[in-house]
């Protein structure tokens, strides 16, 4: 007969220890300050390398990492720069923007964390971003308001760095012209004779804060010339495409600036399956400079985004948390301009 203990006797096994830095030290020989010192890359004490490699091995064979509050702790403040989550989704331009940023802010010892913010919006979210105690937040876009900043300063953020239209007052303000891209798509267009212009609007919720600037920008460099603008509402869709160019003969454009060069591909499909030729009958430019652009036939005409690099705005957050005393600074930051192919 097998014997099967009772389970309510049998004690629980022993919890695991959680390794420490003394552990560390004891393991690499070292004091618990010298394993600071390696672990959070202090430059201000000179250590050998020798004791750093061994410091690093300990730390690697025990599966000790340093504890991120209790750093915060000492230091005063987290290492945490957050990142709200964009309303829109992030096209392939920007989503390199930000893997280049994080990287950046990563060789700096930042850690980023993306906050999706999904029913929150303006100082709502300002409040729930601020109970994580992040050391800087970035903000693309806008939405946030002075009381928004002010929540975030008092929680603790030495940083708060705007990526939008508007500066914020108390926000580090990396003001994009969007209205230049625009404009530049339009001088184009004019100089090569095309004078009934379409601007192609989209109808996805949220992509209001860039289009409503690049139409303004059209607008502008047209006023007082003999060119028409028409826009042009487009959702990101076959089927809303498809019925822009069935009437496409009614609208009688002779060229379209299509926001960006994903609607300008949708767009351009959808003319050439009704007979549209590109750019005999109407010529076409995007924005962005996306690779996908040069291999389609015509290749497309864009507005090529000069956006600021990741490692310049990471430089800018950790001289602003470590000097949370000056003056936010303003700086212009998008530049654009046409790179001409064969779609106009």
């Amino acid at each position: 007969m097998v014997h099967i203990p009772d389970r309510s006797t049998v004690p629980p096994p022993a919890p695991r220890s959680v390794p420490t830095s003394a552990d560390v030290a004891r393991l690499a020989g070292v004091s618990r300050a010298t394993v600071s010192y390696v672990l959070n890359n202090t430059s201000a004490v000179r250590i050998s390398e020798p004791t750093r490699r061994r410091v690093r091995a300990a730390a690697k064979e025990l599966g000790y990492v340093p504890h991120a509050a209790a750093r915060s702790l000492r230091a005063g403040h987290s290492r945490m720069v957050l990142m709200p989550a964009p309303e829109v989704p992030a096209g392939p331009l920007y989503s390199q923007f930000i893997n280049e940023l994080q990287w950046a802010l990563g060789r700096l010892d930042y850690t980023v964390v993306q906050y999706g913010q999904v029913g929150l919006r303006g100082d709502e979210a300002a409040r729930a971003w601020a109970e994580l105690r992040p050391v800087a937040v970035l903000l693309p876009g806008g939405g946030l308001g002075p009381e928004g900043v002010a929540v975030l300063k008092r929680s603790g953020a030495r940083a708060v760095v705007t990526m939008g239209v508007e500066r914020i007052e108390g926000a580090h303000a990396l003001l994009m012209n969007h209205a230049e891209v625009g404009r530049s798509a339009a001088v184009h267009l004019y100089g090569r004779g095309r004078r009934r212009i379409g601007v192609v609007m989209p109808e996805e919720p949220g992509l209001e804060a860039f289009s409503n600037p690049r139409l303004e920008g059209v607008r502008r460099a047209l006023e007082g010339t003999d060119a028409t603008v028409t826009v042009l509402p487009l959702a990101y869709e076959e089927e809303s495409a498809a019925e822009l160019a069935a009437r496409w003969g009614e609208l009688n454009l002779d060229s379209v600036f299509a926001y960006n060069d994903e609607y300008a591909m949708l767009l351009m499909r959808a003319l050439q399956d009704n007979g549209v030729a590109i750019p005999g009958d109407t010529a076409i430019v995007g924005a962005d400079d996306l690779m996908l652009g040069r291999l389609l036939r015509p290749r497309l005409t864009t507005v090529h985004l000069e956006l600021p690099s990741g490692r310049a705005l990471a430089e800018l957050v950790d001289q602003a948390v470590q000097n949370d005393t000056a003056p936010p600074e303003v700086r212009q930051v998008l530049g654009a301009h046409v790179i001409p192919r064969d779609s106009s």
